[in-house]
């Protein structure tokens, strides 16, 4: 059964800004998804689309977040990626987790949200601490729109306190850091075929 995987990049650059730490990271991610026979294109930069703010599917006319729901929708594996800002995750990120509280209404013809076939996959980027906290609050955001979080489902990296180097600056990468990612693909293609193959059952009629 063929997978795919669907990224978002919430670095707060847009690509004419240059490379982002968090592209590299979730690049990683595919690349590692790849090795599992899960197919997925370069991550989309939020930065780079006009996602209004609200929390409905589609917010009218200039509004980019249809499509790339679509494209969410139309993956078996979601990415979302962010940089540490603050402690938290990007704006960009808390925009996207905004803009799925509509999926919370949305069913499939059994009665099921239509995330719940998906897997949701986290990857955090940041030159302080706080990776932990920041993969909890999105991995809580994406799982009560109903995407399926695998056992170590995020990849991170995060340098010294108030030091200056990124993740990108890094020419051989990080060791840890390669090791969560290919775990994080691992159980997460292994889960969207596990789905894919048998969805969640649907709730007993009274």
């Amino acid at each position: 059964m063929t997978l795919t995987a669907f990224a978002l990049n919430c670095t707060l650059k847009s690509s004419d800004a240059g490379p982002s730490s968090t592209d590299k990271l979730v690049d990683e991610l595919l690349a590692a998804l790849a090795e599992h026979g899960v197919s997925g294109e370069s991550a989309v930069r939020v930065a780079d689309l006009n996602i209004a703010p609200g929390v409905t599917s589609d917010a009218g006319v200039g509004d980019d977040w249809p499509s790339i729901r679509s494209q969410i929708l139309a993956a078996d594996i979601f990415i979302l990626g962010t940089p540490i800002w603050l402690g938290h995750p990007s704006s960009f990120a808390q925009r996207v987790l905004e803009r799925m509280d509509a999926l919370l209404s949305e069913t499939d013809d059994s009665g099921r949200m239509i995330t719940f076939d998906r897997v949701a996959l986290v990857a955090v980027v940041g030159n302080e601490d706080g990776a932990h906290l920041v993969g909890s609050q999105l991995f809580q955001g994406l799982n009560d729109v109903g995407f399926t979080i695998p056992a170590a489902g995020m990849t991170y990296w995060v340098g010294e306190s108030m030091h200056k180097t990124d993740y990108q600056d890094l020419p051989s990468g990080s060791e840890t850091t390669r090791t969560a990612t290919a775990t994080a693909a691992r159980n997460g293609a292994h889960l969207a075929q596990l789905l894919a193959g048998s969805n969640y059952p649907t709730e007993p009629t009274s």
